[in-house]
């Protein structure tokens, strides 16, 4: 840990902090709020378990003003050609569209799943370079429409 001796106030440079993360995240939020008149966030979650109660697969994901962003995906090697990813995407957008929503962006790195999201009618619409090991996270949009 490090911090700065000059007086006035300090800055400190640490670890996880998850006090400093959820008060950061209410201090965002209200200048977002403020900013597009959308007070409609909230976070939602698509679980799969198996018959041992043990995680298969699962989703978590946030709704704002219309926009769906899915921040984690992720399903069990054992379980990757069963179809649960599909099952879950689909049921996340089921949800969103519940929640109002009409659209759904999420990234991927290049070496997880950006051609799932493309084959599950995601658009390529930009990407951050310099992810180790030469990769890219890969920035995908989706319209939602209520079908299908």
């Amino acid at each position: 840990m490090t911090t700065d001796d000059r007086p006035g106030p300090t800055l400190t440079t640490g670890g996880s902090d998850s006090e400093l993360n959820g008060r950061l995240t209410e201090e965002l939020i209200a200048f977002n709020t403020a900013a597009t008149g959308a007070v409609d966030r909230s976070e939602f979650s698509v679980k799969v378990t198996d018959e041992a109660g043990e995680l298969v697969g699962g989703l978590t994901a946030w709704t704002w003003g219309g926009l769906c962003g899915i921040e984690l995906l992720w399903v069990r090697e054992d379980s990757r050609q069963d179809g649960w990813g599909g099952r879950i995407l689909r049921a996340a957008e089921a949800e969103a569209l519940r929640r109002g929503c009409d659209r759904v962006a999420v990234s991927s790195f290049t070496f997880q799943a950006p051609g799932f999201y493309e084959r599950h009618g995601y658009a390529e619409t930009g990407r951050t370079l310099g992810i180790p090991g030469g990769h890219a996270d890969v920035h995908l949009f989706k319209r939602l429409t209520g079908e299908g």
